[in-house]
């Protein structure tokens, strides 16, 4: 296996040193949601086709992307997911958000206080209809329950692997080392996402898990397009999407900074990071 393919060394992140130019661009922010409304998303919810926003499941209400049940009977799993319109490879992306409320009936009980952002995500338009989840890196969001550790910014592999250390990682999910984000505060996740070579969680400026090499591969998605599902694919590119898994939450901020202008250029990407986190 090959490890560390572009080495960009963020688990010091704050403790980089950079030597600031005067003629250094600055960092451009696309806002993904622009606090206004969803036109530029697309919703994808089990068993629904895609663009059926079921339940009015997400939605924009006061400056929030907001994930509701108030539709819904019983959850009856069914995930959901709202998809960026346009696939990213190397990007800096940060999502603000916050638990809040109470899981939907018939919510099963390990996404309490669960969602998360996916990376590197499949194009929506290629799920099947009853498909739980996109072929992706998750990005798992945890809140805190009140009493147990329950780190945030978590892995998951739905329908792929990652290179950890110099071994493939196939088990599907494996808990950062972030702390517990109890009741209903905000929480500001980055993830610093380089094509197919690395990827790195953060919660603020604190690496919390890194890997490498992200797949196609796996199991834990379900059904499938085979045509789609290519093991041992590497993921250079996809799309971003929020999660729906039963608990609401609320999004103040989906913004993006793309990276793949300065994809060859190490120093200029540990430039770029550095001063869009600081």
């Amino acid at each position: 296996m090959k490890k560390l393919l572009f080495g960009i060394c963020l688990l010091g992140l704050v403790s980089f040193s950079i030597h600031q130019h005067s003629n250094q661009a600055n960092p451009k922010w696309i806002e993904l949601f622009n606090g206004k409304d969803l036109k530029d998303w697309t919703v994808k919810i089990r068993t629904h086709e895609l663009g059926e926003n079921f339940g009015n499941t997400f939605r924009a209400e006061d400056g929030l992307m907001k994930v509701r049940y108030d539709g819904y009977t019983s959850f009856s799993q069914q995930y959901g997911h709202i998809f960026y319109k346009k696939p990213f490879s190397y990007y800096l992306l940060t999502v603000e958000y916050r638990f809040v409320g109470e899981q939907c009936p018939g919510g099963e009980g390990w996404a309490l206080r669960n969602s998360g952002a996916m990376l590197h995500s499949q194009d929506p338009k290629t799920m099947l209809k009853d498909q739980d989840f996109p072929i992706s890196i998750e990005a798992q969001f945890l809140g805190g329950n009140g009493k147990d550790k329950r780190s945030t910014c978590n892995l998951c592999t739905p329908g792929t692997n990652v290179v950890m250390g110099d071994t493939l990682f196939t088990p599907h999910c494996i808990n950062s080392k972030s702390e517990t984000y109890h009741g209903d505060q905000w929480v500001k996740a980055n993830f610093i996402v380089l094509g197919d070579r690395e990827v790195h969680h953060l919660v603020g400026t604190d690496t919390v898990i890194s890997y490498y090499q992200p797949q196609i591969g796996g199991g834990n998605v379900a059904p499938v397009n085979p045509g789609v599902k290519i093991d041992g694919k590497l993921l250079e590119f996809g799309y971003i999407s929020l999660q729906s898994e039963s608990h609401p939450i609320d999004f103040r901020k989906v913004a993006l900074l793309d990276l793949s202008a300065y994809k060859d250029d190490k120093k200029k990407l540990e430039e770029l990071i550095h001063q869009a986190l600081k």
